[in-house]
């Protein structure tokens, strides 16, 4: 066999993945808040793009007549492909679809949509006002300043205070606490109890037991039957109401008296300081219905990005470059910017164009409610919009639609089917979901449903389910077994 160097040609098909489509497909998977920073970071290392309130958008259209001079071994001008910059919201994005069919009753709550910021002239700023409220460190230790006069428990409950967590309970071991600021445990227990009087009622309790009796002694209220209650409460949990009566000594009236005062107690006093500011969801998507009934379904501007380039510095600074290295760099960067422009603007029309097949395939669903949502894949929407599942899933992601029944992520139209009985049809497991739901807020005590009975009714309706489906369902909607459902209902009688 001997060995030799050949050279040969092949021809061969691959996919290339470009920067410019990378940065697509990255585009398109972000949520509007991502996007917003996305923008801001291409902002400031672009010098070409701005925002469209910072520029005079009819002067860089026009390029106020400067001229644009070409250098040695430049190919394009921005009369060529570099010259894609198109302001994302000036595109005409109309409606790919709307409803012909008319939709019949009331389909629900009107939903406030978000214009702007949504603060009026004269508004709260409530934001504001949550930012500056106090919060529970600073309310302990401002009591801390008041109420306590030696200086050793002053330092010890200053370190008492940074172990209490979010809820108020004290986390921590005090025999650490003793040893690391050598003290006797003693003087860190007399702190302690000190501390455990201060507002809110209940804190700085080391479990459940601990904080409900700091409430009630607070208002004399802590008894030897209380405390005995309080010593049980995994009896309570149980719904073991006989058990329990019989260790507080007390007979069925008097433990309903006191079961109603333990749960007008707060379990986590130190919530009420909870200055976590909840941040609204803006959608992307805005569907409404029309007075025929079609639904119309368009994008909301306010997550649109409004950047534009500015073709006016280009020219200016294009004309003065030295070099040909400065005119590659202005070159890139408005190559960069365009593929910026396009690719936004093939996001924004691809989001419209799945949220809009959606709303086709869910028609039922907004006119008629959540028992009305259809069984939805991926590949559903892919193939009638035709387009890669993949691309589905990436637009589907942290995107949001507003409808008249709410605020939905565009994956909450996606649900698994269950056959019916007869076999000619499927049922969505969310409106499934849903009946299990509407079937138990609807049983008393004397009729809870199990989760046999709960599979018969869905039978009848035409659902064909299997038991431990119903229980997984039950399960994941927190709702507890119907054995547990019969004791709550009965104690609550």
């Amino acid at each position: 066999m001997v060995l030799s160097t050949r050279l040969d040609l092949r021809q061969v098909q691959s996919l290339v993945m470009t920067p410019q489509l990378q940065q697509a497909i990255k585009l398109l998977q972000l949520s509007n808040l991502e996007l917003t920073d996305y923008i801001t970071n291409e902002l400031e290392q672009n010098p070409l793009l701005e925002k469209d309130d910072c520029v005079d958008t009819e002067g860089d259209r026009e390029n106020d007549g400067d001229p644009v001079e070409k250098g040695d071994g430049e190919a394009e001008s921005l009369d060529g492909e570099n010259a894609v910059v198109a302001d994302v919201l000036d595109t005409n994005y109309d409606n790919l679809w709307s409803s012909d069919t008319g939709g019949g009753g009331d389909v629900g709550i009107n939903l406030p949509l978000s214009e702007g910021d949504g603060t009026a002239a004269g508004s709260a700023n409530f934001d504001r006002f949550a930012s500056q409220s106090e919060s529970l460190r600073d309310h302990l230790l401002k009591q801390l300043h008041v109420d306590l006069v030696d200086p050793v428990e002053k330092v010890i409950g200053a370190h008492l205070v940074d172990m209490v967590d979010e809820a108020g309970y004290l986390v921590g071991d005090l025999t650490d606490v003793a040893m690391r600021l050598g003290c006797d445990l003693g003087r860190v227990d007399a702190a302690l109890a000190k501390l455990q009087l201060f507002e809110p009622s209940g804190v700085f309790a080391r479990d459940l037991g601990e904080c409900l009796a700091l409430q009630l002694r607070e208002h004399d209220r802590l008894d030897p039957a209380m405390m005995a209650l309080l010593d049980n409460l995994h009896l309570l949990a149980r719904s073991e109401t006989e058990e329990l009566r019989r260790r507080c000594s007390v007979d069925a009236e008097d433990l309903s008296q006191m079961l109603a005062e333990i749960k007008a107690l707060d379990p986590k006093p130190g919530l009420i300081f909870d200055n976590a500011v909840a941040h609204p969801i803006v959608p992307d998507v805005l569907v409404r219905q029309s007075a025929d009934g079609a639904w119309a379904v368009e994008l909301n501007s306010d997550t649109l990005p409004r950047v534009l380039v500015n073709r006016r510095y280009y020219a200016r600074v294009y004309r003065d470059a030295k070099s040909n290295v400065e005119r590659e760099y202005l070159a890139e960067r408005l190559n960069s910017a365009g593929w910026l422009m396009k690719a936004l603007d093939q996001r924004a029309n691809t989001i419209l164009r799945v949220a809009s097949e959606l709303v086709r395939q869910q028609e039922a669903f907004l006119t008629l409610g959540v028992q009305y949502l259809r069984p939805l894949i991926l590949r559903d929407i892919a193939e009638a919009i035709e387009m890669h599942e993949s691309t589905v899933s990436r637009v589907t992601t942290n995107k949001y639609m507003a409808t008249p029944r709410g605020i939905f992520e565009l994956k909450y139209f996606f649900t698994t089917a269950l056959n019916s009985v007869e076999g000619d049809e499927t049922h969505s497991s969310e409106s499934v979901r849903h009946r299990i739901r509407e079937l138990i807020d609807e049983e008393n005590a004397r009729k809870v449903l199990s989760d046999d009975q709960i599979v018969d009714v869905l039978r009848r309706e035409g659902v064909d389910i299997a038991r431990r489906t119903v229980a997984k369902y039950r399960e994941a909607m927190h709702i507890p077994s119907s054995i547990q459902r019969r004791r709550e209902k009965r104690m609550s009688m």
